[in-house]
């Protein structure tokens, strides 16, 4: 996608006299007077490629005649919004609300106890729509739920997929090169010994047919976790490790992956292949926009990203490859702790003076043929292309072909975003599945679930200020020191040698205050769910 000069917008008719406050919206009222009985002024963000008045995207007219309630927006790209919301919030400059707000625990803790943010229980409870959410779903009422029992925000929710089959239990796919499996006569491999020998067969018998020797066996980009990195493979050796390094124990026990005895024998293995030279030697420096060019160049045999047409397109000859075999037999894909959920997606501020009104508001978004639209964009448009069509006999949204749009632009200027929650029973009656995520669920159904292991995953905690503080600051030094030992040892291969200085090293870091409080954690949202 082209880079695009990203600049807050601003487009009130006023601006000069709302300098002070930012970039403001159009100030008509429902009846275009600049009038209305019932106005509300909110704050948000949008991409730098939707329309600069939020009123102008076709969700908005459509909730506005619904609702009877005009917005005036103060919109920011979503570049500088933080910024901008950062700066209102200090200076009292508030919004009646701010919508996709974009705010994290702590800050939410924070202007909750400041009175900056009021608590939303009363409003909650007039709110039918959003209700009938949480009678489906009322695992989702704990996550929303502060330490102190109040509501301060409403989340966004976005299911595809439950339990084993969500989107979420799987980020960095192994995509292996099946066209060079085909060339040399390699079957898929089903070992860690298979793979490193299919691996070795990538490097020494050039499969991609010129001449040279320029096939990178194996690539990764090194992190904790991301989806672009090889902790995939590590779940042929134990619980394996996900982004976030927790795990959860069928019964509910949290344990870090990193500690574990299979993470050592997976880091071994490891520098085995570097060993043998199949990785590639840029693992460590190279960032993302490397990693895609060399994707494009026909050398690579195995990689892992969350989805192939970011780094290879979707050319046939790369296929996901199953869960692997370990030394002792264990084959196990470790689940991520990935879910559709955003906890700080609006924000109701102590300057509102309608909160019926507002309340009114809120609960449409949680209808669910409006939180198809927000989420993804809308249908009726007949000044650019649609994402859904609307199927007026099932009342139905359904997704449109792309048509070659790179679904994350098109989204970007037609859906809305914000607090709304679409369910996994919505598909196939309220709305259809978008035929990129169709097609990654239907993989992790076939390929990865059967192998996937651990009943449970760490659900979004809300953790009160105190420890939110001391997780991260123990995770300020234990997360880069597991990933310096970690790349250490696959180009040393002095895992085993450092094992036991290693282990003290992360309780002289907080470790374990760290699986306190994680323990802590999830047994009160267990409790509350």
């Amino acid at each position: 996608m082209k880079k695009m000069k990203k600049t807050a917008v601003c487009f009130s008719g006023a601006a000069l006299l709302l300098a002070a406050a930012g970039c403001s919206g159009n100030d008509a009222g429902p009846d275009g007077s600049g009038d209305s009985a019932t106005t509300l002024k909110f704050m948000t963000q949008s991409s730098v490629l939707a329309p600069e008045n939020p009123n102008d995207k076709l969700i908005f007219k459509r909730l506005e005649e619904k609702t009877g309630i005009h917005i005036k927006w103060t919109n920011y790209t979503s570049d500088v919004f933080a910024e901008k919301r950062n700066l209102a919030l200090a200076t009292g400059d508030l919004p009646d609300a701010i919508f996709d707000a974009g705010l994290g625990d702590y800050e939410l803790l924070k202007l909750a106890k400041d009175g900056t943010i009021i608590p939303l229980d009363d409003l909650v409870k007039q709110m039918p729509n959003l209700n009938a959410v949480l009678e489906k779903a009322p695992q989702y009422k704990a996550m929303m739920t502060a330490p102190d029992g109040h509501i301060y925000s409403l989340p966004w929710i976005e299911e595809l997929g439950s339990g084993k089959e969500s989107i979420h239990s799987v980020n960095n796919i192994p995509w292996i090169n099946i066209a060079w499996l085909d060339k040399l006569g390699l079957q898929m491999p089903t070992t860690t010994e298979e793979l490193k020998q299919v691996l070795i067969a990538f490097k020494t018998k050039d499969p991609n047919g010129n001449g040279k020797a320029d096939e990178i066996p194996l690539s990764f980009i090194n992190s904790d976790g991301g989806n672009e990195d090889l902790a995939f493979l590590f779940g042929s050796f134990g619980g394996g490790i996900n982004w976030d390094y927790t795990l959860v124990s069928d019964e509910g026990k949290i344990s870090f992956g990193p500690a574990e005895e299979g993470f050592k024998k997976a880091v071994d293995y490891i520098h085995e292949l570097y060993a043998a030279g199949v990785i590639d030697n840029e693992f460590v420096t190279q960032d993302w926009n490397t990693y895609i060019a060399k994707g494009k160049e026909d050398v690579y045999g195995l990689y892992f990203t969350w989805d192939k047409a970011n780094v290879t397109g979707m050319d046939s000859k790369f296929e996901p490859m199953p869960a692997l075999a370990g030394p002792d037999g264990t084959k196990n894909v470790t689940r991520t702790n990935g879910m559709g959920f955003d906890r700080g997606r609006m924000v109701v501020t102590k300057a509102n003076k309608n909160l019926e009104a507002t309340a009114k508001w809120m609960d449409q978004l949680y209808d669910p043929l409006q939180s198809v639209q927000d989420n993804w964009g809308t249908y009726g448009d007949d000044k650019q292309q649609n994402i859904f069509e609307f199927d007026e006999a099932n009342k139905m949204l359904k997704h449109l072909p792309l048509n070659g749009a790179a679904p994350g632009e098109l989204r970007g200027k037609t859906s809305v975003g914000g607090p709304l929650a679409i369910l996994d029973s919505y598909y196939g009656t309220v709305t259809t599945k978008p035929d990129d995520a169709a097609w990654r669920l239907d993989i992790l159904k076939k390929i990865y679930v059967p192998d996937m292991k651990a009943k449970n995953i760490y659900p979004k905690v809300f953790y009160s200020m105190e420890d939110l503080d001391r997780l991260s600051a123990i995770e300020a030094d234990l997360k880069p020191y597991v990933l310096r030992m970690r790349t250490e040892w696959i180009q040393n291969g002095k895992a085993d040698q450092e094992w036991a200085s290693y282990l003290k090293e992360l309780d002289r870091l907080g470790l374990q205050d760290w699986l306190r409080i994680k323990q802590e954690g999830y047994d009160r949202n267990a409790a509350a769910g």
